[in-house]
């Protein structure tokens, strides 16, 4: 009997020890949910779905299980690469024609500097040559008279803004001689990136192409940010106008395309039916 009772107290204690240790050492307990789960989340869409559109367009679509989330980021993927598709353009026609101006026009002056300032290889495009900086001997500023080169045209400049009679120079002590000389010291194309195109043309032509061309470039690269910019907010404002019209049970459903130009239609989805079909639609 008492080995019996033993034998029964020692099962009855190992039946009671893993009771015991889950008790005082609880296992972890599995997550609660997923993040798509939590992202998913239709208490949370009001404010979670419009917020990841603006963020990554179509995201907030995707997330209330919509398709045509899709589009937007194929819009997104599409202008992205454009974009960079552009730019890459515009640098290279940009590489080609500063070349063209370090190695042709400016060669025979021994440049230091290969680039600087827009503005100046926009001059290179219009003017034949850049003329002398001075035309005086020693330390003396003379600027040149030559009015068909850059710095003869900004001394003629000078000269209207400062002189009362443009053709007739005053003393070169007078206040307003000093000012027209500051006024050209400022702007003149200096000795270290004086050009000429003479025997060129044919180069200085290809350099106007290639400017040009680069500046169109980055100036449709800058109109792929604001495609980007309004692919987002479109984006956006349908996964808003989706969430607060899917929680109402009296609307229809809301279908989109992304881009621009925004229509928005509003009919009836069906005859006698109380809902609305609301269509946002873009074309590139």
């Amino acid at each position: 009997m008492r080995h019996s009772a033993a034998a029964a107290g020692v099962a009855a204690a190992a039946t009671a020890a893993p009771a015991l240790r889950a008790q005082s050492f609880p296992a972890p307990a599995a997550p609660a949910s997923s993040v798509w789960q939590f992202l998913a989340d239709s208490s949370r869409a009001a404010w979670l779905r419009p917020a990841a559109s603006l963020v990554i367009p179509g995201s907030g679509q995707l997330l209330g299980r919509a398709e045509r989330g899709a589009l937007y980021l194929a819009a997104e993927a599409f202008v992205v690469t454009r974009y960079v598709s552009l730019h890459r353009d515009a640098g290279r026609a940009a590489a080609q024609y500063r070349d063209l101006a370090f190695k042709v026009a400016r060669a025979a002056f021994a440049p230091q500097v290969r680039d600087t300032a827009f503005e100046y290889f926009e001059a290179m495009a219009k003017y034949l040559e850049s003329g002398p900086f001075s035309v005086g001997s020693g330390s003396e500023l003379v600027p040149p008279q030559d009015e068909r080169t850059f710095n003869g045209r900004i001394w003629l400049l000078a000269r209207q803004t400062f002189f009362k009679h443009p053709d007739s120079l005053p003393d070169p002590n007078s206040l307003a001689y000093q000012r027209a000389l500051e006024f050209y010291r400022r702007r003149a194309v200096g000795p270290g990136f004086r050009w000429s195109w003479r025997g060129a043309a044919i180069e200085q032509d290809l350099f106007r192409q290639t400017i040009r061309a680069s500046d169109e470039a980055f100036r449709h690269a800058r109109d792929q940010l604001g495609l980007l910019l309004a692919n987002h907010l479109l984006s956006a404002i349908d996964a808003w106008v989706a969430n607060r019209l899917g929680g109402r049970s009296r609307f229809g459903r809301v279908s989109a395309g992304a881009g621009l130009p925004l229509a928005r239609c509003v009919v009836p989805e069906s005859p006698g039916a109380r809902g609305l079909w609301l269509r946002l639609t873009a074309t590139f």
